[in-house]
Order: C-alpha cells, then sequence, then structure tokens
C-alpha cells in the first residue's frame, strides 16, 4: 500500500518533472559509478592527506543516509532532507 502512496505522488507530476527526475537519477548512478570505479583503483597511499579521507567518507556516508531514509518514507507524505553528518572524529580519520 505505501508504494501505491508513493507512485501515486510521481503519477502526479507532469512529463517535465517526471523527465527531470529521471534524468536526475541517471547521473547519480553515473556518479556513483564514477566514485567507485575510481575508489576501486586508489591505494592508501593516495589518501596522504587524513582530512580530505575524512571527508569523502563523511560525505558518501551522507549520500548513504539520503538514500536510506529514502526508502524508509516510502508511503509517508512528509519528506525531510536528513541532516549532514557531524565531522569525523579523530579515530574516524585514524
Amino acid at each position: 500500500m505505501s508504494f501505491k502512496i508513493m507512485s501515486d505522488e510521481f503519477d502526479s507530476l507532469d512529463a517535465n518533472e517526471k523527465a527531470g527526475i529521471g534524468a536526475t537519477l541517471i547521473r547519480c548512478r553515473v556518479l556513483a559509478a564514477k566514485i567507485a570505479n575510481e575508489l576501486r583503483n586508489k591505494k592508501p597511499e593516495h589518501f596522504v592527506d587524513k582530512l580530505s579521507l575524512a571527508d569523502l567518507y563523511a560525505s558518501l556516508e551522507y549520500a548513504a543516509v539520503v538514500l536510506e531514509q529514502t526508502a524508509k518514507t516510502i508511503g509517508s507524505t512528509t519528506h525531510r532532507r536528513p541532516l549532514p553528518p557531524t565531522q569525523p572524529t579523530q579515530r574516524q580519520i585514524a
């Protein structure tokens, strides 16, 4: 039943909005694939700057939270953006 609500919500959009959502989803998939390929080729020595690696991790963690929250809000009429992740601790960086 919750899938029906999201489907109804999507169905109520006009063609331009649907096309925009579809195009954005494709761009997200392309970017995610590019990031995955780049990370696959990286070695630990490429990340001498621990803060850059921590920033990358925090950004990926935030993206994962957005996707998870999107999955949980199926059927909910309230769509809220998640809070950005907190600054990584020294333990997360090390």
